[in-house]
């Protein structure tokens, strides 16, 4: 699948697929998707008609971004303290992370099939890519390793969302939308990446929707005796 005569402005950034794994404690966040930016697009999960945005304000996009392993707890403090002397910087931080899980759903959904989709979520990328410079430096963890940290040049909220655009991009280039799926159950919005070798995996997560679908097959099996 390519991308026309599009091509991707990536020169002054990194991708940053090489983030290091990290604990993710059970919670309000789920980590199935197998690639960051499907994660980040799950954080908008409508289920039997009701909508849970997890993104409901700059502390809750936070807390993600360090569940997720973007931030290590030293660089989340430092947000939240600029938060409280920018208050309104950070509240348009949160509509902007909004704009881009929206444009990155669509690409999730649709863009395996529509160059229109493709393309326009290419803009949302390139905007948020081009809007901002960053110094990239390795820090310690707490635990003795390393991580990348990525530290705005001026507006500090400016580029929270590069590390999630460039997870979009990496799947761009490397062509994966077609092993990018929806959940089998048509009630979960959830999306993920099939990295099965058959590309068969239906569920978001077989601990939940697959086991549901299974005692839905049981039960109606049961139903026809």
């Amino acid at each position: 699948m390519g991308l026309s005569s599009t091509s991707l402005i990536l020169d002054h950034v990194t991708l940053a697929h090489a983030l290091p794994p990290v604990p993710r404690p059970a919670g309000l966040f789920s980590f199935i998707a197998e690639r960051l930016w499907l994660d980040y697009v799950n954080t908008d999960d409508v289920r039997r008609g009701t909508r849970m945005d997890f993104l409901r304000d700059f502390e809750s996009l936070l807390r993600w971004m360090e569940v997720s392993g973007i931030f290590d707890e030293e660089r989340a403090q430092q947000m939240r303290r600029r938060a409280q002397q920018q208050p309104s910087g950070a509240a348009a931080a949160v509509v902007d992370a909004r704009r881009v899980r929206s444009a990155l759903r669509a690409l999730a959904e649709r863009g395996a099939s529509s160059e229109i989709v493709r393309n326009d979520a290419l803009g949302e990328i390139n905007r948020v890519l081009g809007r901002s410079a960053v110094t990239r430096r390795l820090e310690w963890r707490t635990d003795g390793s390393f991580s990348p940290a990525f530290v705005p040049v001026g507006d500090a909220f400016a580029g929270l969302m590069i590390p999630i655009v460039e997870s979009a991009a990496e799947a761009l280039i490397k062509g994966e939308l077609g092993r990018v799926r929806r959940c089998g159950d048509p009630r979960c919005p959830r999306v993920f990446y099939d990295s099965t070798r058959n590309g068969r995996r239906r569920w978001c997560d077989m601990s939940t929707c697959g086991n549901r679908a299974k005692a839905a097959r049981f039960r109606a099996k049961e139903g026809q005796r």
